[in-house]
């Protein structure tokens, strides 16, 4: 087996758009569920369909995840993570997370709260929290899929920059409780952390 598809107990995969992260993570999940039949696979997706571009590339992926992990079940999940890793965590069972960035996106700036009752509004430290726990505590393997935005120009707007630096330390939070943290540039992933 190529030392790259080897399974950590938990990784982080980083990089930036269309870099490579969701299709590791969909070989990793190949590869775990090719190295048993008792073995399983959960994707927990975090993405929303907010307009119609959004709905034809949730499908997409959808489709395409289909034909490349046909065994992988999907959860979908936009907002409360730890308690889907909860219900999804099995010895036997590798979890991939995709993606991070969405799930913060989702967590930080809420499209139907406009109207909604403030108190709803869950504290994303405390969010936060329960999912570096949950990645800790998981009886099998994690995987992570996230993007690196902060490697640009400081973007413009006090909000875009307070989301740009919200971003780097759940990735700097994440990395910590990871054993494997992969950076992927045009499909190729480099180590960061633990062997790839």
């Amino acid at each position: 087996m190529d030392d790259s598809m080897r399974i950590a107990r938990s990784e982080l995969i980083l990089g930036g758009q269309k870099s490579g992260k969701s299709r590791r993570a969909e070989l990793l999940a190949r590869s775990w569920l090719a190295r048993s039949p008792a073995h399983q696979a959960v994707l927990i997706a975090t993405a929303q369909p907010w307009d119609e571009e959004m709905r034809e590339r949730i499908a997409r992926h959808q489709q395409d995840r289909a034909e490349r992990v046909p065994g992988m079940q999907t959860v979908e999940e936009p907002v409360q993570l730890a308690q889907a890793f909860a219900s999804c965590s099995q010895p036997d069972t590798l979890v991939v997370v995709d993606c991070l960035t969405l799930w913060l996106t989702n967590l930080l700036m809420p499209v139907e709260n406009h109207e909604q009752d403030r108190s709803r509004v869950l504290d994303p430290r405390a969010q936060i929290d329960m999912v570096l726990s949950a990645i800790e505590n998981a009886q099998g393997p994690v995987v992570l899929v996230g993007n690196e935005i902060g490697l640009g120009v400081i973007p413009l707007g006090r909000e875009t920059r307070a989301f740009v630096d919200a971003l780097g330390r759940l990735n700097q939070d994440v990395a910590q409780v990871c054993t494997r943290v992969t950076f992927m540039a045009a499909g190729l992933p480099l180590a960061l952390k633990g062997q790839s």
